[in-house]
């Protein structure tokens, strides 16, 4: 059996082809395209059609490559963006990113309508001014008008699928990362929509993830040379639910995740919400996973601190790449010197090694004398950032946790992966590198009847890299020095 998965990042998207035979996977990529939002007027937009362009692409490519018997395609996205469609179904405005300035001070005035325990008791979500349902406020506040001529809300994936298929649902692990939804219910909270002053008639269905959500529409299947039907599924959509699909997690094993990318998310597996004043207080979030399990875990920053870094860098006239960066650590000796990755300084792009800098600075540290020592900093500093956040997280759990899996693109990067064993104390596994689009092809074989199930599933995993903790000593130093400085 054949699926395609689309794979959607914040900076690159690709096609990746899955061949299930005789219980092998197999795993190749078709099609591969960058991501480039682009600012107009002051706002930031995601170039949505551009997107559907490169998905249609990547159907082209596959038929091309020999595989047009393939049996379905799913989209994994991003989450919390969306886009807002007319009575005809005609998109009102190009989606707005996420990183945009619309939700500056939004928590706030949503605050002064309904109070910020009220809104996490119903929805366990973790407070980040970039959520829907901040965005959303923006719109209330500013642009009343567009809502008003808003008849459907779809999110990123939802919204690539209904351009294929012609059919509007929104899945299941996409919109809990809104911050609308009821956790233990798994639908819509209307009551706190309604408060908000939005229309919930805007709000569709969900679908659980692993549901048909409709076919290819015949002028595509013709434009790109399909001549049989093929389905469009609504795997887990939101990336992070696709990639903890594929983390390696073992029954009863007393463990957590860290999905790596652009983002890190670090958290456990739960079967329930876990929503109490302390999960309140530490801000940690239930978002929804694939078979009604929730993903318990915290939003933190990821390997954007080095992308940013690396792209200014290049402005300035250098041409690094990551390979380069790598070379510089194999003989480069720390400045031990520490950033809080989630500081708010961060979160922007612009010139991060300058923001970097203010932050030594502003904490009487001493400053990094080579663009090694930046990288060291920045790789350090979120090792230890994990250690911090996975001692709150066995607070929460009431258990030790012994091994930490991390999964996604980041798990490429060996100094991150020994840094994280070394920091946190514990056993760290590696891998897969693909976890979102295995996890995808995983939740189609599943739907497909190929696969009996998610157990089955992380039995494709491949091989998986493991690191032990060294330099115990030195590490508890270097995290006594950051805690002095977060």
């Amino acid at each position: 059996m054949k699926v395609l998965a689309f794979d959607l990042g914040a900076s690159s998207g690709r096609a990746i082809l899955g061949i299930y035979e005789n219980g092998k996977l197999q795993m190749e990529e078709i099609h591969r395209f960058s991501n480039d939002p682009v600012t107009v007027n002051g706002t930031i937009y995601w170039d949505i059609l551009r997107l559907f362009y490169e998905i249609k692409t990547g159907l082209l490519k596959c038929v091309n490559s020999g595989h047009k018997d393939i049996e379905s395609i799913a989209i994994d996205t991003w989450g919390v963006d969306f886009g807002l469609l007319d009575g005809d179904g005609k998109l009102l405005e190009n989606p707005v990113h996420y990183r945009d300035a619309r939700c500056d001070g939004m928590m706030e005035k949503v605050f002064e309508t309904i109070p910020k325990d009220e809104i996490y008791s119903s929805t366990g979500i973790q407070f980040v001014k970039l959520n829907t349902i901040f965005q959303l406020a923006s719109l209330v506040q500013n642009r009343k008008e567009l809502l008003d001529r808003a008849k459907t809300l779809l999110f990123t994936p939802d919204l690539l699928a209904y351009f294929l298929t012609g059919k509007m649902s929104v899945e299941y692990t996409i919109a809990s990362t809104s911050q609308l939804l009821n956790a233990e219910k798994r639908d819509w909270d209307y009551a706190l929509i309604e408060k908000l002053g939005i229309n919930k008639s805007i709000f569709p269905q969900i679908r659980m993830p692993g549901t048909v959500t409709g076919q290819l529409l015949p002028e595509i299947a013709e434009e790109v040379g399909f001549d049989r039907p093929v389905d469009v599924i609504a795997c887990a959509s939101h990336d992070t639910a696709s990639a903890v699909v594929a983390a390696p997690i073992g029954k009863g094993e007393k463990s957590c995740y860290i999905s790596c990318g652009t983002w890190s998310l670090l958290g456990a597996e739960l079967d329930s919400p876990l929503i109490n004043e302390q999960s309140f207080s530490e801000n940690f979030t239930n978002e929804g996973g694939y078979a009604e399990t929730i993903r318990f875990l915290k939003n933190i920053s990821g390997l954007w601190l080095i992308q940013e870094t690396r792209r200014q860098w290049n402005r300035e006239g250098n041409n690094i790449s990551f390979r380069d960066i790598d070379r510089m650590l194999e003989t480069e000796v720390s400045a031990n010197v520490y950033i809080n990755p989630d500081n708010d300084s961060f979160s922007s792009p612009g010139n991060m090694p300058k923001r970097i800098e203010e932050y030594l600075a502003s904490t009487n540290q001493p400053l990094p004398k080579t663009k090694g020592q930046q990288a060291l900093c920045i790789l350090e500093s979120l090792a230890l950032t994990y250690r911090f956040y996975i001692e709150n997280l066995e607070k929460l759990l009431g258990y030790k946790i012994d091994t930490v899996h991390l999964i996604g693109g980041g798990t490429k990067d060996e100094n991150l992966c020994r840094f994280t064993a070394c920091a946190t104390k514990k056993r760290v596994t590696a891998g897969p590198v693909e976890a979102t689009a295995l996890g995808n092809i995983a939740v189609q074989l599943i739907a497909k009847g190929e696969i009996k199930d998610i157990d089955e599933a992380r039995t494709l995993l491949g091989d998986i890299k493991e690191y032990l903790p060294k330099d115990t000593e030195l590490w508890e130093k270097k995290y006594a020095d950051y805690m002095k400085v977060r």
